[in-house]
């Protein structure tokens, strides 16, 4: 498989994401480590970029989203957060925030966070919001808004669904960093591994996850978050004709003939 750096997205000269890219696979990383990779407005609307790029492409099947140098994410740019900027700057900020974090679920491939460092903030929501979640032990958590006088207002919608709510309130309340561990412990985490084991395993996932059909996964995660928002009759109505559907695509009917063959599948993407 070939790989390629290709970085595209860039403000002022400056470089805030790079990709490496394979047919498959999509790695997108923050690269403003000077500025604790901060999710400016700049950074948002490039990582939202970046995300979209040939999202329906049939060949792509997962997205990394992982950073440079020893802090994952700061979350915002403070300086962006002043009153010399204004509320309409500041609701643009975040409204082009939450389009990020709802397009991560809302994209038809699973999206991985690799993890390396501090993620505070935004940068916590951003990992709270990804599917699965893999971070070195030297890892921490934290939404410390408070301590600031601006209460993780938008960070919180990412956490309250990926940690039971008295953690997430200790954390919102306090701004105390959790380690990976107990991240890990919470739900934020999909796993925590040694620093130097951190690529390895997360492309492990990655590639287990590219060797599987597209169009079955782009079904099963969509279906997956629609029926979290339902009551339990309708969340198995909704996800059984989900497998009906399923059923009617063509690696649905492959994947059970191959089975049954006692072969591998052969997928249509």
């Amino acid at each position: 498989m070939v790989l390629h750096v290709a970085p595209r997205s860039q403000t002022a000269g400056m470089i805030l994401l790079a990709c490496t890219v394979s047919p498959q696979e999509r790695n997108i990383i923050l690269s403003d480590p000077k500025r604790r990779n901060a999710l400016s407005l700049a950074m948002l609307k490039s990582l939202q970029s970046d995300i979209l790029h040939e999202a329906e492409s049939q060949d792509l099947k997962v997205i990394i989203i992982s950073a440079e140098g020893p802090v994952f994410s700061s979350g915002h740019d403070l300086k962006e957060l002043t009153d010399e900027q204004g509320p309409d700057y500041h609701a643009e900020v975040f409204q082009t925030c939450s389009e990020v974090m709802m397009l991560i679920q809302n994209h038809p491939v699973p999206i991985i966070a690799m993890v390396n460092g501090l993620a505070t903030a935004a940068g916590c929501q951003l990992v709270a919001s990804c599917d699965i979640a893999v971070a070195s032990d030297k890892s921490s958590f934290a939404t410390p808004g408070v301590n600031i006088g601006l209460f993780c207002s938008t960070p919180a919608v990412a956490l309250g669904r990926a940690v039971p709510r008295k953690v997430a309130l200790e954390m919102l309340f306090t701004g105390e960093p959790i380690s990976a561990q107990e991240a890990l412990l919470h739900g934020l985490l999909s796993r925590v591994v040694p620093e130097e084991q951190l690529e390895e395993e997360t492309m492990r996932i990655a590639r287990k996850v590219a060797s599987q059909s597209r169009p079955v996964l782009s079904l099963g995660k969509a279906a997956f978050y629609r029926q979290l928002a339902q009551d339990l009759r309708t969340a198995y109505h909704l996800t059984s004709q989900t497998m009906v559907d399923n059923l009617g695509l063509p690696d649905g009917q492959e994947g059970i003939k191959a089975f049954l063959q006692k072969r591998k599948p052969i997928w249509s993407h």
